[in-house]
C-alpha cells in the first residue's frame, strides 16, 4: 500500500508540473552596443543558470507619452541645403520615416539662436507695437524646407512646439540681443508676436502644437540669445497675456512654462501652479539637463509631477554641450572622455556633478530615468551638426545623432542617433508608461504600452559585463542575453 501511495503522489507531482510549464514570451530585440550592434535584431539567447528577473507589470500605468524627437535649427537646415539631395534626404527618412527614427515631437526656435547663421528677429521695425511688420522670411529658405520635407518622410506625423530665446533688443530694457528682460509696455506686443508666428507658420502648411515661453529665462551667463523672467513675472505674463491672447486666436495651442534645468523646478512649478487663477493657461513644465551629467533629479520631477498632475512635463533640449564631434569613432561615444560646461565653469559646490562621462550612457540614463519619473517626452538638441559642431555664430560648439562634412559631402550617424531611435521608433504618442520590477539593480529598465497594444521594454546595461536576465509578463517568460555596454528595446507584440 505504501508503495501505490508514493507512485500515485510522485504521479501527482509530475501532472502538476507539466501543467504549469511556463509559456515562452515571444519578443523581437533591437540592440545597440559598444561591440558595434546598431539598432540590430538579435536573437537565439543562451540559457544561463546567473539570471536576473524583469517583470512587467501592465496594470499598472503612469504618465501618457506625448513623443520623442529632437529641434529644427537654422544650422542643422542650413548645413542640409549644403548636402547632396541624396544625403539630405538619407537623414530626413533617418529621423522622420517609419523606417528610421519616426521622431514624433520636435522643437524650434523663435527668432534667432545661438544655433543660427545670424541674429535675427521676426519683429524687425523698432517701436512696431501691432506687429505690422511681422516677416517670417528668414525661415524661408532653410527651416521651413527642413520641417516641410520632415512632414513628407513622416507618416505618423509629428508635433511641433516653438521656443523663443529673446525678443528683439527694441523691446527689452537693455535694448540688446543676450540678457535683459522684457519692457512691461511690450508684454502684449510680445503675446501677439506667438499669435503671428502661428499665422504665419499656418500659411506655410505647418501647424504649431504649443510653444514654451522662454528658453532658459535664467539666462546662460550673459553668452547668446537670452531673456530673463524670475517665475513670477513668466506666470504674470502667462496669466495676463500670453495666456488669455493664444486662448482667444488659438485655442488649442499648448504653454509650456519654465525650460531650464531640472534643479530649479520647485520654485517655478510652485508659481505656475499656484493656484486656479495662476495655473489655468498653463499646459505644462519643459526643462532641460544640463544641471548634471548623470544625476536626473527624480525628487524634483517627482515634485513636479505631484504639483500639476495632469500637466505636460517635457524633457525640452539636451546635447553633448562644450564639444567637438569625434568624426567616425564610435568607440568615443561609449567612453567616459567627454565634459561638459560643468566641467570647467560650475561652481565649486556643484562640480561633483559634471564628471567626465560617456555620451551614450548620458543619453540613455536619462531618458530611462525621465521616463521612470513621470517625464512624458523628450526632445534632443539639433539633428544635424558640423565636424566642428556648429556652425553657431558664437562658436558655442556641440554634439548632434548626425555630424556631416558638407565639403565632401559626408554623413556621420554617431551611436546617439541610434540611442535616441531605441525610444522614439518603439514607444509612440500616447503610449502608456507601465511597471516594471528588477531584480538587478544595475540594469536600468523602463516600460510602455503602445495604443495598438504591444509592449516597448527598454533596458539599458551601463557595466562591462554581459547580463542575462529573465522576461516575465503574466505567466509567460523567455531568457535574453544583453551584452556589455548595450542598450536593448524589446518588442512584445499585442
Amino acid at each position: 500500500m505504501k508503495t501505490n501511495y508514493f507512485f500515485s503522489t510522485l504521479f501527482l507531482l509530475m501532472m502538476i508540473s507539466c501543467n504549469q510549464k511556463v509559456d515562452t514570451l515571444v519578443v523581437d530585440v533591437y540592440e545597440t552596443s559598444a561591440a558595434g550592434n546598431k539598432l540590430t535584431k538579435i536573437s537565439d539567447f543562451i540559457t544561463s543558470e546567473n539570471v536576473s528577473t524583469i517583470k512587467i507589470n501592465p496594470d499598472t500605468t503612469f504618465q501618457t507619452i506625448t513623443g520623442f524627437g529632437g529641434a529644427f535649427t537654422e544650422s542643422s537646415a542650413y548645413l542640409l541645403n549644403k548636402l547632396s539631395k541624396k544625403n539630405r534626404d538619407t537623414i530626413i527618412q533617418a529621423y522622420f520615416s517609419r523606417e528610421g527614427a519616426n521622431y514624433s515631437l520636435t522643437r524650434s526656435h523663435m527668432n534667432s539662436c545661438d544655433f543660427s547663421i545670424s541674429q535675427y528677429s521676426y519683429s524687425p521695425v523698432e517701436d512696431d507695437m501691432e506687429l505690422k511688420h511681422f516677416t517670417i522670411e528668414e525661415d524661408k529658405d532653410d527651416l521651413i524646407p527642413f520641417i516641410k520635407d520632415a512632414m513628407k518622410a513622416s507618416k505618423d506625423g509629428f508635433k511641433i512646439f516653438g521656443s523663443p530665446w529673446t525678443a528683439a533688443p527694441w523691446m527689452k530694457d537693455n535694448n540688446k540681443w543676450v540678457g535683459g528682460k522684457l519692457l512691461p509696455k511690450y508684454y502684449d506686443t510680445w503675446a501677439l508676436f506667438f499669435s503671428k508666428y502661428v499665422e504665419a507658420y499656418k500659411k506655410e502648411g505647418i501647424d504649431i502644437w504649443g510653444f514654451t515661453v522662454e528658453n532658459e529665462p535664467l539666462g546662460n551667463g550673459n553668452n547668446w540669445e537670452s531673456m530673463h523672467y524670475s517665475p513670477d513675472e513668466m506666470t504674470n505674463f502667462v496669466q495676463n497675456h500670453l495666456g488669455p491672447k493664444l486662448r482667444k486666436d488659438y485655442p488649442n495651442i499648448k504653454i509650456l512654462g519654465y525650460d531650464q534645468n531640472r534643479e530649479h523646478l520647485k520654485e517655478w512649478v510652485d508659481s505656475q501652479f499656484k493656484n486656479e487663477e495662476t495655473s489655468k493657461y498653463f499646459d505644462g513644465t519643459a526643462i532641460h539637463w544640463y544641471a548634471s551629467t548623470f544625476e536626473v533629479f527624480p525628487d524634483e520631477l517627482q515634485y513636479a509631477h505631484h504639483k500639476a498632475p495632469n500637466k505636460y512635463l517635457i524633457q525640452s533640449e539636451a546635447c553633448i554641450d562644450a564639444q567637438v564631434p569625434v568624426w567616425q569613432d564610435d568607440a568615443w561615444y561609449w567612453k567616459k572622455e567627454a565634459t561638459d560646461w560643468g566641467y570647467t565653469w560650475a561652481p565649486e559646490k556643484d562640480k561633483h556633478l559634471h564628471p567626465k562621462y560617456s555620451p551614450v550612457n548620458r543619453y540613455a540614463r536619462d531618458i530611462i530615468g525621465c521616463l521612470n519619473n513621470y517625464v512624458d517626452g523628450w526632445v534632443d538638441w539639433n539633428m544635424v551638426l558640423d565636424t566642428k559642431g556648429g556652425p553657431n555664430w558664437f562658436k558655442n560648439w556641440c554634439i548632434a545623432p548626425v555630424i556631416v562634412d558638407p565639403e565632401k559631402d559626408e554623413v556621420y550617424f554617431t551611436p546617439l542617433y541610434y540611442i535616441m531611435a531605441h525610444f522614439s521608433k518603439y514607444i509612440r504618442p500616447d503610449a502608456k508608461v507601465i511597471g516594471v520590477d528588477k531584480s538587478d539593480k544595475d540594469l536600468q529598465v523602463a516600460a510602455a504600452q503602445n495604443t495598438d497594444g504591444s509592449i516597448a521594454v527598454v533596458v539599458f546595461n551601463e557595466g562591462l559585463t554581459k547580463k542575462n536576465f529573465k522576461l516575465q509578463l503574466g505567466e509567460k517568460e523567455t531568457i535574453i542575453n544583453i551584452d556589455a555596454q548595450a542598450l536593448q528595446t524589446i518588442m512584445l507584440s499585442k
